[in-house]
């Protein structure tokens, strides 16, 4: 593996999940499970690195509350260094509220994040040298543009790679000015609009597979494509692919994308082929979708291989 550790730069809080038994009805209370648990997209990509034997410091913004105490705690006894995280004075620790489906699909979520834009330009400048150290730089896009404009200006600076998680469609469009300075990108088909400009999201092998390297002919190093039961397209400067999802019993879809995402990036990491990173990101994906947890918690460098991809 690349010598150093892995710089997580985003979103962490709480992520609040509630599944109704029956089909939903709307406009009356529906009986169901609420789940509390430790997320941002930022974070769990972190703990995914962290359970997979990466050195992992992950620089976040939560409130001076209980929540952000617990979020930081959780992260810590994971794995991730929380040393640089910014706790703010008067702010509420950041907070997803998803409605799932009862077969653990995304009905529809909010997130409030707004503490996050306590990550600013000068608090990034002042942990220059953590980020001028770093093997790899992973962001999420829940980041201001002032602080995504600072983390590209200090990535070439220092000649550090940089992988995006574009977050949502609403957010994915602040990576547009830098994707010829990504080394890897991986969104899903929805994201695919803003971040290609393309009239229609991906929704097949075809599109992705033209979205994907449409993106390395803009200028990402590897970009990643992901059609969630269909599986992901791929491509780089030199090759693209597909790999098909597993068929499998979805017990919670949150977190599958954070999972696929850390995986990949181990894989690179450790320099394998692309073909494998890639599966063992779908390996990690498939694995998480099997758990009412955001990350897999028995996830391990021996499983992620053990149930890998053929």
């Amino acid at each position: 593996m690349d010598e150093g550790y892995v710089l997580v730069i985003g979103s962490a809080g709480v992520d609040i999940k509630g599944t109704p038994l029956a089909p939903l009805e709307w406009g009356v209370p529906n009986l169901g499970r609420v789940r509390n648990r430790a997320g941002g997209v930022a974070r769990n990509i972190a703990e995914n690195l962290a359970r997979l034997e990466i050195e992992t410091i992950l620089i976040t913004a939560v409130g001076d509350d209980a929540e952000g105490d617990r979020v930081l705690d959780y992260c810590e006894d994971n794995g991730i260094d929380c040393t640089h995280a910014r706790i703010v004075e008067n702010a509420r620790t950041g907070t997803y509220m998803a409605l799932l489906t009862p077969e653990g699909d995304l009905e529809v979520a909010i997130g409030d994040f707004a503490v996050i834009n306590m990550i600013d330009r000068d608090y990034l400048l002042e942990h220059e040298p953590l980020l001028a150290d770093a093997a790899m730089v992973v962001i999420d896009t829940t980041l201001s543009e002032d602080a995504l404009h600072t983390v590209f200006e200090l990535a070439a600076r220092h000649k550090v790679r940089v992988c995006a998680d574009p977050t949502t469609p609403a957010l994915a469009a602040k990576l547009c000015p830098y994707i010829s300075q990504l080394y890897f990108v991986a969104p899903n088909a929805g994201e695919t609009t803003a971040l290609c400009g393309l009239e229609n999201p991906a929704h097949d092998q075809d599109t992705a597979i033209s979205a994907a390297r449409q993106l390395v002919g803009l200028g990402a190093k590897i970009a990643v494509v992901t059609l969630a039961e269909k599986g992901l397209t791929y491509a780089d400067s030199s090759s693209s692919g597909f790999i098909r999802a597993i068929n499998t019993q979805v017990v919670d879809a949150s977190g599958a994308g954070d999972a696929l995402t850390g995986a990949v990036i181990f894989g690179l990491l450790n320099e394998v082929p692309l073909d494998e990173a890639m599966r063992l990101g779908v390996t990690a994906a498939t694995l998480t979708l099997q758990t009412p947890e955001t990350v897999l918690p028995n996830l391990n460098q021996e499983l992620l291989y053990d149930k890998l991809v053929v």
